[in-house]
């Protein structure tokens, strides 16, 4: 009973971690939709890469095989993280040059509402899976016990839909986040690439320093807001 709990807090722990990428990700994809189809989007995107996922845990054998090479010595796991690491890279970049220039998207009024709607939750399912890939497989390496890996899914979802909406809403009203966040973006598809190009980046290179640029971010913006609370008692 202890080992259980114990892998499976850390496969929780490895879910959420990875699921504060997913968060970024979701934002962005529906930052473009209506206010009030935010969260449609989201509930409907998420509960159809859960299951997805489920579908993935259960299906571990078929995810193992595609780690054999089929072009230049790259697998189909390989091709699908440089092409989710490369479109990661791309809409960040996008999205930062968006934000600082303050160029708003005017081809996105001519888009069909409902086509913007599903086109969202697809993209939101697509790139979960790209970053299930990873997390499967490496789960499965803690335990074969597939139960016990189900349930970690399960519950690092069921935080993940109550925690997407709030960190989601202050990211876009925060800039200065929302570009840290689009930079966190960055460089996790660089690892994504990376990692298809069978170069293995220790994940705590990357989250500690990430963590580190977040604590002083959030520091800056606490002296901001007493600043301005402080100008206006004044």
């Amino acid at each position: 009973m202890p080992d259980f709990i114990a892998t499976l807090t850390l496969l929780i722990a490895l879910e959420l971690v990875l699921g504060v990428d997913n968060i970024v990700v979701i934002t962005i994809i529906v930052s473009r939709l209506p206010e009030e189809a935010r969260r449609k989007a989201r509930f409907i995107g998420l509960t159809i890469a859960l299951l997805a996922r489920l579908v993935m845990v259960w299906g571990v054998s078929f995810i193992l095989e595609m780690k054999d090479p089929v072009f230049f010595h790259l697998s189909i796991r390989d091709l699908i993280l440089l092409g989710g690491g490369g479109f990661l890279m791309w809409k960040a970049v996008r999205e930062i040059h968006h934000t600082v220039e303050m160029i708003e998207d005017h081809d996105t009024k001519k888009v069909n509402p409902r086509r913007a709607f599903w086109g969202a939750i697809a993209l939101i399912v697509a790139l979960d899976l790209v970053f299930a890939l990873d997390s499967v497989i490496t789960a499965v390496g803690m335990t074969e016990n597939l139960l016990t890996i189900s349930l970690a899914v399960i519950v690092s979802f069921i935080v993940i839909l109550f925690a997407a909406e709030p960190i989601g809403e202050f990211v876009l009203k925060n800039p200065t986040f929302k570009i840290l966040a689009l930079s966190f973006l960055i460089t996790i598809g660089i690892v994504l690439m990376l990692e298809g190009l069978h170069h293995e980046v220790p994940k705590a290179y990357i989250y500690l320093p990430m963590g580190f640029a977040s604590l002083i971010q959030i520091l800056q913006w606490r002296l901001f807001i007493n600043q301005r609370r402080n100008e206006e008692t004044l």
